[in-house]
């Protein structure tokens, strides 16, 4: 008789230094070692001040952790199998001092027999985590020509050969933590015949039905005849049978009147749980239906790029995504939770996974699956060359099909892409650029087997060679050519220039482009001292890891606005510069679609405390950008588009439906006096960006503008709200504002009224415990008093909230 059983290795660990038995931790998966010494006191907290130096001698020594488990006689009758899954990274494994696996990649799934190790009784498993830096220094050494590594973003030389996460050991984000542990419980399993392995599922759409091609793999010995049982809700289960030899079963499931799975905003997402059984192993997911593919068809100006799903043109609106933490045991589900519905919450609907960190956890994509976000998801290769050895090749065909069939039934993975700016990195080093051809030559052999491994996982998905790409076999300027593929634009941050730059280009998707701001005043109090609260001090550099990156941001500061008085202020005007940066770029490009179907900023979230890209500061406190995204991701939203005296109204539908625009514009003076208003009542075709009104300031330093409207399609309804202004910030005297908050409860909710009697600008109303606001950084009118809900754990202190605003940036 055939059976299965399985025992998670979860609790009962010990760890010690390799060279040093005297401390032994007790520890638990996920056994981060970091994370285990920080709470044993052994090390100091890396995120704060410069400790970051303090703990690098961690990842210079070798690591041994330690289980007991008991084995019974019966059980040596069986197959006895031990998997093993995000090991970070290269490890020797042992059971009873007897070795039996050598791992070295941390994306792969390792699956060991250890039957021949075991005995009766209790047996011990050793794994020994050795220093991963090491190994990158001995596999530079392999290579038969060099391989540049990511300089200007690792600390440790050549992790580029390293099959683990590239900002481990740096990024021009994050600190370096080359983390090391084991992150997900290893699996005893015990089994008599084959075990389930992954379920993939290829979506054909009809009208009114759907049929799913479901493939089942499985692992194990295949002398017997076996069945397995597939069910999804609301259809008859199917069983199959796997003759001897086979390890793979397909069936097709119907679905009739299916409800669809739609990305966030556009529709509801539905799950339907799927099944397979096989003797008393099962595996299980709960999965959206839809249709998806990628528009790359020519037109009038080069090639679309726009994702559809369920016949709907789909405008990408979103973020590109890092890992949630520095340190992986970090990475929970509840963590994902919060950073994917705080994206959600500012009317995303996609998300990057970006291709220098890792495949997430489960949980992360069941997250999406649940939210309606979809993924763009590289494959991870980031920021510098590759080998295509066979040895590296050996070592990436399973990773690639083992993680694109582990994560194929998904309906949110959009697209996998090759790598993060691969093809682009070769102009980026003195060897590569000028030895183009060998090393061109060496990208395609690997970009191949990439393409090849996925086609065969997944053949139902779009491979996307890389990021930016102008499309397959093009490995043109993606950086700037703006007629197809998708783009990294780049040219305001790393190249200073204005602003103005993102309405020069075109671009059909732009995945990458972003601004710095500094993090909240509160978040910096927490990883400070009083002393260390100044932009140019050592602690606050050693939080900046872009190069030039303060000097930058204070630059683009006397370009637009009066430079601000205090420390805290500085603070609050980088994130207005930040949110006015990406706001030019995404209204503008919103309001070219359907030329234009798709913006992912640089970044969503943080891995630690830093100066960054990101909208969601490290905690998950919003920065000003992410209100701002709120605005401009709204679905059916009001723009001003244009500089200088001459502006245009814009109003942008993203929905798959029309809608009635009811509202008005208003001309005001700084002091809020209008001095010309219209009206505003526009039908707005399904997807259509149109102008509905050119404005034109004859005193541009002494006015701005403001439109109001709602937006009604069928019984939903958007406010849509946008400010305009005429000349630049500095240029304008505003008058001095004085903001009243009041505050106040409704059914246990915290609210905060805000009225003042001049108008104030990028209003920011700031609290000193974890959540956000209804609304933030916003304008501020006499007479229109805002009322602003607080979404957070903990209860407010009316005495603790802070509020800014642009003209009491530079007031003494």
């Amino acid at each position: 008789m055939v059976s299965t059983s399985s025992r998670l290795l979860q609790d009962g660990w010990s760890l010690y230094r390799a060279d040093q038995q005297r401390s032994v931790y007790a520890a638990a998966i996920p056994l981060d070692v970091h994370q285990i010494l920080l709470d044993a006191g052994d090390i100091p907290d890396p995120y704060l001040r410069k400790n970051e130096a303090e703990v690098q001698w961690v990842h210079q020594h070798d690591w041994v952790l330690e289980t007991d488990f008991e084995i019974h006689e019966t059980d040596l009758a069986d197959q006895v199998t031990l998997r093993l899954a995000f090991v970070d990274t290269h490890a020797r494994v042992t059971i009873n001092d007897q070795p039996v696996g050598e791992l070295s990649n941390f994306f792969r799934r390792f699956d060991l027999d250890i039957r021949s190790a075991l005995r009766v009784g209790t047996n011990r498993l050793t794994i020994t985590l050795h220093n991963n830096a090491a190994l990158a220094a001995k596999l530079a050494e392999q290579q038969p020509f060099p391989v540049p590594w990511a300089e200007m973003n690792n600390q440790i030389p050549h992790m580029n050969l390293v099959r683990k996460t590239q900002c481990d050991a740096g990024w021009d984000w994050g600190l370096c933590l080359l983390s090391t542990g084991v992150y997900a419980a290893p699996e005893l399993i015990l089994h008599s015949g084959r075990r389930l392995d992954t379920v993939r599922v290829d979506q054909q759409h009809e009208a009114d039905c759907v049929r799913l091609s479901v493939t089942v793999d499985t692992t194990g010995p295949t002398e017997i005849n076996e069945q397995i049982e597939l069910s999804l809700t609301g259809v008859e289960p199917v069983h199959l049978t796997l003759a001897p030899g086979q390890h793979q079963a397909q069936a097709t499931l119907v679905v009739e009147h299916p409800q669809l799975w739609w990305p966030a905003g556009y529709g509801e997402q539905p799950l339907y749980r799927l099944t397979a059984r096989l003797g008393d192993h099962q595996w299980q997911r709960d999965i959206g239906l839809r249709s998806l593919h990628w528009d790359l068809s020519k037109d009038g100006a080069g090639n679309r790029m726009a994702v559809v799903v369920n016949g709907v043109d789909i405008f990408a609106k979103g973020a590109n995504w890092i890992p949630a933490d520095a340190f992986p045991a970090r990475h929970q589900p509840e963590r994902y939770q919060q950073l994917l519905g705080d994206a959600v919450a500012a009317n995303m609907n996609m998300v990057r996974v970006w291709g220098g960190g890792f495949y997430e956890h489960d949980a992360f994509y069941d997250t999406c699956e649940r939210l309606g976000i979809l993924v763009w998801h590289d494959l991870m290769f980031a920021c510098a060359l590759y080998p295509s050895t066979p040895a590296f090749i050996d070592d990436i065909r399973p990773e690639v099909d083992y993680q694109v069939r582990r994560l194929q039934s998904y309906a949110c993975i959009a697209l996998w892409c090759g790598d993060n700016e691969v093809i682009g990195a070769i102009d980026w080093f003195d060897v590569s650029r000028n030895n183009r051809d060998q090393y061109l030559v060496n990208y395609d052999r690997l970009n191949r087997v990439l393409d090849e491994t996925v086609a065969k996982a997944d053949p139902g998905r779009k491979f996307w060679p890389s990021s930016p790409c102008n499309g397959e076999l093009d490995f043109g300027d993606a950086w700037h050519d703006d007629d197809r593929g998708d783009m990294h634009f780049w040219d305001v941050w790393h190249e200073g220039q204005s602003f103005s730059a993102y309405t020069d280009i075109k671009p059909r998707f732009c995945s990458e482009f972003g601004y710095q701001s500094f993090p909240s005043l509160e978040l910096i109090e927490s990883i400070t001292d009083p002393a260390d609260r100044n932009v140019t001090s050592p602690v606050m550099e050693a939080h900046q890891k872009n190069d030039g990156g303060n000097s930058r941001i204070v630059e683009m500061f006397t370009r637009y606005f009066r430079f601000p008085v205090g420390f805290d202020q500085f603070l609050y005007l980088s994130q207005v510069q930040q949110s006015l940066a990406i706001k030019t770029a995404v209204e503008y490009w919103r309001s070219l679609r359907p030329h234009c179907m798709g913006t992912l900023y640089w970044q969503l979230n943080d891995t630690w405390p830093v100066a960054s890209w990101s909208s969601l500061e490290y905690g998950g406190r919003w920065k000003q950008l992410h209100y701002h995204a709120k605005r401009f991701y709204q679905p059916i939203q009001l723009f001003f588009i244009g500089e200088g005296a001459q502006k245009q109204l814009v109003a942008v539908n993203d929905r798959a439906e029309p809608a009635q625009l009811s509202g008005h514009w208003r001309l005001l003076s700084l002091g809020g006096n209008t001095e010309r208003r219209g009206a505003i009542e526009q039908t707005l075709a399904a997807g259509e960006s149109v102008v509905i009104a050119d404005l034109h300031s004859e005193h541009p330093e002494q006015q701005f503008v403001v439109a109001q409207a709602n937006a009604q399609f069928g019984d939903q309804s958007f406010k849509c709200d946008a400010t305009g202004y005429f000349a630049l910030w500095k240029a304008l005297d505003f008058p001095q504002a004085e903001v009243r908050a009041e505050y106040g409860e409704c059914n246990g909710q915290s609210w905060v009224e805000l009225s003042c009697d001049r108008p104030a600008h990028f209003v920011t109303l700031s609290a000193p415990t974890a959540g956000h606001w209804s609304d933030n950084s916003l304008t501020l009118l006499p007479g229109e008093p805002r009322r602003l809900y607080w979404h957070g754990e903990a209860s407010l202190n009316s005495a603790e909230l802070r509020v800014d605003h642009l003209e009491r940036s530079y007031r003494n």
